[in-house]
């Protein structure tokens, strides 16, 4: 029955490419085994349980490939965009299966759209909801400023440092795909485990409601928005975003790189405007930066948090590399023409804030952007909200796309359903696991706030963050021979593991509370699942009806691509 339903996808997928019309379809969903080659309906264990040597003979002419994946239409060369666009002249949906190609996801992602990916994840809601809780926690104009200029300094250390980890392994995944490599399945399954459940769904999260909260004030003027509309918003949002990259790669990048232009340009009206300010001479709020008391060990490293949350997606280009084109180039490039911008950008916005109001007024400001939007541009205030939303919107598309990717990786090995390692037959889209993620980032924006979210997201992460600058030390001594297209001096990241190191510890520390210990206890939680399921492969009979339904209702079938580790 199973092999039957793939068997019927797989014939899908080849009338749609070749436009035979119904009756052939028919016919070729009982076609030979022989005419089939790629239609397997799913797994029971993981992939890993298949042999290197029979996937060669089902494949026939595939041949292994450095990124990770097998068969033809996967090398680093495939499907190049001259304009550096990642494919963005093909029609949005994609050609669809030949007869004896294998179904895996295609490489789309050129330069700009890495560089797209990157700048519209970092600049989201954090640089809008972040500068006064940073002021707060400083107590310093000075110290925040400098703070700021070091989480930019410290996300670009650890993005270089995963540009030779994600140089290494092109496999999609990032960090679980790190672990395996250097620690094995548990450490990996234990990130997968938090990722899947906690930060990739709290990162979209905290990102549709501040979308929301900003796209909501646009329509109420003498009191806060409805907190029941603004979560209304915020769903609405999530179920957009999964649309667009359910339907196809190129025109989530699309809306990517579209964002991203946009929120560059909002970008730039605001430094314009701190500019016009600060030549009419508006310097007093940055005279005398560093007065005030100053902040402890544990208020900087809570303070590092706030900053380093409006950094965060510097990574998220890791967890796509199987559809980078040319990686061991693109993926460094992206992150070195990126975060240097994003930087810049956060420097320049934070003086220019300066330059309109007082350190006083942006803490009791809610909507920092705004209020200076209505200091700055008058009749044009409007364009504030307009920008924030636009801004939010393009960094959770760019979010739902990274978090699909680690979904299915690492189902695809084995570590979580085996529906969520399945791609659409005809789009190439890993649906399962972005609807996955947007049913979790959908619970939560039901149930949270964006201070408790941040929090919670922020300690988790760098404690991974962390483990991942282990990997990398690790294998510069138990693999000194593998391939690195790019290499980083060792100081890079042990500098970054010690302050990774410093900002899990230095919290607990200078203010112990209870959900620190909560967080601890839910990534251990994750071995309860991984010794049965994982580490001695019992499969429940019931997941292989659960797993043929969702099939045959998304329409998608495992990919036939190697897995990396067996």
């Amino acid at each position: 029955m199973r092999s039957s339903i793939s068997q019927l996808f797989s014939a899908t997928a080849d009338h749609d490419a070749r436009g035979r019309n119904t009756h052939q379809l028919q016919a070729a969903g009982a076609a030979t085994p022989s005419q089939c080659t790629n239609g397997y309906a799913g797994h029971s264990g993981s992939i890993k349980d298949v042999s290197k040597t029979d996937w060669n003979s089902r494949l026939g002419d595939g041949t292994a490939q450095l990124n990770g994946t097998l068969g033809r239409g996967t090398s680093e060369t495939a499907e190049t965009d001259s304009s550096g666009t990642g494919g963005m002249r093909d029609a949005l949906e994609g050609p669809g299966a030949a007869q004896n190609d294998a179904i895996h996801l295609k490489r789309r992602v050129g330069l700009f759209s890495g560089v797209a990916l990157i700048v519209g994840t970092m600049i989201g809601s954090g640089i809008f909801v972040s500068p006064s809780g940073l002021l707060v926690r400083t107590g310093s104009i000075g110290v925040s400023f400098i703070i700021w200029m070091a989480c930019g300094l410290l996300s670009l250390l650890g993005a270089l440092a995963y540009a030779e980890l994600g140089t290494m392994n092109t496999s999609s995944g990032a960090e679980w795909a790190y672990f395996m490599d250097a620690f094995g399945a548990w450490p990996a399954f234990l990130f997968s485990w938090v990722s899947t459940l906690v930060l990739k769904p709290s990162q979209m999260a905290i990102i549709c409601l501040s979308f929301a909260q900003y796209a909501v004030e646009a329509f109420v003027y003498e009191c806060d928005p409805p907190l029941a509309v603004v979560k209304m918003v915020a769903i609405l949002a999530i179920v957009s975003i999964l649309f667009v990259n359910c339907y196809s790669v190129n025109l989530g990048m699309a809306v990517q790189n579209v964002f991203t232009s946009a929120k560059l340009i909002a970008v730039l009206i605001v430094i314009c405007g701190g500019a016009y300010k600060l030549c009419q001479g508006n310097t007093q709020h940055l005279q005398n930066a560093f007065s005030g008391a100053t902040p402890s060990l544990g208020a900087i490293a809570t303070a590092f948090y706030t900053g380093l949350w409006a950094y965060d997606g510097w990574n998220n280009l890791n967890y796509v590399t199987e559809e980078i084109q040319n990686p061991s180039k693109n993926l460094p490039r992206s992150i070195i023409i990126g975060i240097p911008l994003v930087t810049l950008c956060y420097a320049l916005i934070n003086v220019s804030y300066l330059a309109a109001m007082s350190p006083t007024e942006m803490i009791e400001s809610e909507a920092v952007a705004v209020t200076f939007g209505n200091r700055i541009l008058g009749v044009m205030a409007w364009l504030m909200p307009l920008s924030v939303t636009i801004s939010t919107f393009g960094s959770a598309n760019g979010t739902l796309f990274a978090a699909g990717r680690l979904c299915f990786a690492a189902s695809r090995e084995g570590h979580l359903l085996d529906i969520l390692s399945y791609v659409h037959v005809r789009r190439l889209t890993p649906a399962p696991g972005l609807i996955f993620h947007s049913l979790i980032a959908g619970a939560m924006v039901l149930y949270g706030t964006i201070d408790s979210l941040i929090d919670f997201f922020s300690f988790t992460a760098w404690i991974f963050y962390g483990g991942a600058m282990v990997a990398l030390i690790v294998m510069r001594y138990t693999k000194p021979n593998y391939p690195r297209p790019y290499k980083v001096p060792l100081i890079i990241p042990i500098l970054v593991m010690v302050i990774s190191g410093y900002l899990v510890a230095a919290p607990i520390i200078e203010k112990p509370q209870i959900e620190y210990l909560y967080a601890v206890l839910f990534i251990l939680a994750g071995l309860i699942f991984y010794v049965p399921f994982v580490h001695y492969g019992y499969h429940p009979k019931f997941m292989d009806n659960v797993t043929l339904f969702f099939q045959m209702l998304f329409e998608v079938v495992p990919t036939t691509s190697m897995a990396m580790f067996d």
